[in-house]
């Protein structure tokens, strides 16, 4: 009888085994509780909830060796577990037009300084070209319980609705730049009526006669304090307001840009009548604006006298140099900053707030051959007419 076949499954393995790690996977470290900070600091858990919550009383001492345990445990509060129990989340929300602008890099330098100070964290939206991703980026906030609401976008009919709504359910707002009528908001802001006034009487001054806006529509102009501003000195010096001599973009939140600032100079070139002078509504536009002019072959300010608005760091190297006027960005943050800390904080109660910058005129080449690089200089001047957005 023949030898059986020796069954597949009795054959031995080819295969070889792979010895397993003997390094064990780390184990995931569990993150420090209140508790533990207690602990470590000798106290019970309800005080040293109030020395980091800053709620209640606490000595200083005991303060400090709270923070101190809660740094070296590498402590952070739960968010969720505070929002679900209806307490501060000491986290605010700010709200921008866009960050490509120097001026939020200013503004919220500003406001960090003094958030960072009180231990609050700080959420940044951008409201864009348009209305809806403000209301948006606002409501976002609210929907993850901020605290409060920093809002530096140019007022509109629509997004001061908005602002409106919010203030009405409680939530302190601060907004910079752009007072809200009728509602329950603060706002800090610089004197944009005053500084777009002297800079235009500037350029009467200089004998311009023709003097151009770039950076909003006619449409929504009368929103626009400083297009008010330089209504305002038009008319103080006898001259015409001229409707085609103001171009820009229509109903956005949002900064004027350099391409606003580049389409609105060619715009006003190709006039039957141009301008010899225009005011941007910003730095950023009047660059733009410089740019074009340089294209059309048109010399500054021989030709075309072109002044701007907020003395960014650029504004000091543009060809040629760019008369402007500064206002105080990173001061605006920070008191705007402080002033929504006290309503959230209950240090500050009652009437609501306004609390204005003034502004100061900086003259360069971009309108008079003969000024000196970060010559200061002040226009004559009339009372201002109330301040308000930008």
């Amino acid at each position: 009888m023949p030898p059986r076949k020796q069954s597949l499954s009795s054959k031995p393995s080819k295969t070889k085994s792979i010895p397993a790690s003997s390094a064990a996977p780390a184990a995931r470290k569990r993150p420090a509780t209140l508790a533990d900070v207690a602990s470590q600091a000798g106290v019970v858990a309800m005080t040293a909830s109030r020395a980091i919550n800053r709620t209640g009383y606490v000595s200083q001492e005991v303060r400090e060796r709270v923070l101190k345990a809660a740094r070296r445990l590498n402590y952070r509060p739960n968010m969720l577990a505070r929002s679900l129990k209806g307490q501060r989340l000491n986290a605010v929300g700010i709200m921008l037009p866009d960050i490509a602008n120097p001026f939020s890099t200013e503004l919220v330098n500003g406001m960090k300084e003094v958030l960072d100070k009180a231990g609050y964290t700080a959420f940044i939206a951008l409201a864009g070209r348009g209305v809806d991703q403000e209301k948006a980026g606002l409501q976002s906030f609210v929907d993850h319980r901020v605290d409060g609401l920093l809002v530096a976008t140019r007022g509109t009919q629509f997004g001061d609705e908005v602002v409106k709504e919010l203030a009405e359910q409680g939530i302190p707002i601060v907004t910079v730049g752009r007072p809200v009528q009728g509602a329950s908001v603060d706002c800090v802001t610089a004197n944009h009526w005053q500084g777009a006034f002297d800079v235009v009487t500037h350029l009467v001054e200089l004998g311009h006669t023709r003097i151009g806006f770039i950076g909003i529509s006619p449409e929504d102009a009368h929103t626009l304090r400083r297009y008010q501003g330089y209504k305002a000195a038009l008319e103080h010096a006898g001259l015409p307001l001229r409707p085609e001599y103001t171009v820009g973009p229509a109903n956005a939140p949002a900064f004027a840009t350099q391409e606003d600032g580049y389409e609105g100079m060619v715009r006003l070139a190709r006039l039957k009548e141009p301008p010899t002078a225009v005011f941007a509504r910003n730095d950023f536009a009047a660059i733009g604006a410089l740019r074009a002019a340089h294209q059309l072959g048109l010399a500054i300010p021989q030709h075309m006298a072109v002044a701007g608005f907020d003395n960014i760091p650029l504004s000091a190297y543009a060809t040629p140099p760019l008369t402007t006027v500064l206002q105080s960005t990173t001061e605006q943050g920070r008191l705007a900053a402080q002033l929504l800390l006290d309503r959230i904080e209950g240090r500050l109660k009652g009437p609501y707030k306004l609390q204005c910058i003034e502004c100061q005129l900086v003259v360069r080449e971009s309108t008079d051959t003969k000024a000196t690089t970060h010559s200061l200089g002040r226009a004559s001047r009339v009372s201002a007419k109330g301040v308000a957005a930008r």
